[in-house]
């Protein structure tokens, strides 16, 4: 197996709505607020579903990488409940080997209420479920050894005792990639993402907000001299800057596509990474990797939904 995803199992509903939503909802547009079942069963009352989709950011990556035809698998905590069985049915249609055996948890498969604004962008409600609760007796040893990366994703920190978790994967990897998933997230657990990225990871994953405010930092050369410092492979989204991957002291480019018919924009840097990993996997250039998660990611923002069908 060449790649190996350890992320929240999280089934996606989404909704269109109103920028007045957003608002009188206390929500901060393109960003991702966790909530309990109340709330988010609350949320979900008032609204039209569009689409039911087996989701998490790391999980939509991996189901990038196997459409590309890399051999993948994932990890994920989902219950025996409706919403497991689909998901777990969502990735074996995708050919993604599923590293997991559930059970009847007390708590529910999570799920996540995807909000889209007129202007494409998403805001995300989260209900974590048992997807929160992962924990390190839920980590196959084996399918991590036995795979040449193993992708993380940030949004894992925000629940639980996930640390041994990470650290079992971690000690068991022969290489680790991590995305820092969004700019909250980012701020809620900077200490421990700050200690990663310099000691534990081998490639890091982020847009320009998030790892400027890792390092609190105000211009973009400073994350550059930041990579080069800790001589690591940190690739960055720029959103209509395009995205650089900057590796030791080689810095490499790849400008934005440009009229695009943008739909959604759910999936564009987990899509990414997937196509990055992909180029990176086969032995491709960083300029050929950063090229396909490029392409990756323009395609499914011209979509509804963070899945390339």
């Amino acid at each position: 197996m060449k790649i190996l995803g350890i992320g929240n199992a999280i089934v996606d509903v989404i909704c269109k709505v109103e920028d007045k939503f957003i608002a009188q909802n206390n929500l901060i547009k393109s960003t991702m607020k966790l909530v309990d079942e109340v709330e988010f069963k609350k949320l979900l009352s008032t609204l039209k579903i569009e689409e039911t989709v087996s989701g998490g950011s790391v999980a939509n990556s991996i189901v990038g990488l196997s459409q590309l035809g890399s051999k993948v698998g994932f990890i994920g905590k989902i219950s025996d409940d409706d919403l497991g069985n689909k998901y777990e049915e969502g990735l074996k249609k995708e050919n993604v080997q599923f590293f997991y055996s559930k059970k009847k948890e007390s708590i529910p498969t999570g799920t996540c209420l995807i909000l889209i604004t007129p202007d494409t962008e998403r805001t995300m409600v989260t209900f974590l479920g048992t997807a929160g609760k992962i924990n390190e007796n839920d980590i196959d040893t084996n399918a991590v050894k036995n795979s040449k990366i193993l992708f993380l994703e940030g949004y894992l920190w925000d629940e639980g005792e996930l640390k041994k978790a990470f650290e079992k994967a971690i000690n068991n990897a022969n290489r680790v990639a991590m995305s820092l998933s969004d700019l909250f997230c980012v701020e809620r657990h900077k200490p421990h993402f700050l200690d990663l990225v310099k000691n534990k990871l081998d490639i890091t994953f982020a847009n320009e907000q998030e790892i400027m405010s890792l390092i609190d930092v105000k211009k973009f050369d400073e994350v550059i001299n930041f990579a080069k410092g800790i001589n690591k492979l940190i690739v960055v989204t720029r959103g209509d800057k395009g995205a650089v991957a900057i590796n030791k002291n080689e810095i490499v480019e790849c400008s934005a596509k440009n009229n695009l018919k943008i739909k959604d924009l759910t999936g564009a840097g987990d899509l990414f990474a997937g196509g990055f990993l992909h180029g990176l996997i086969n032995e491709k250039s960083t300029q050929e990797s950063l090229d396909i998660g490029t392409e990756m990611s323009s395609k499914v923002i011209q979509i509804i939904g963070a899945r390339l069908s």
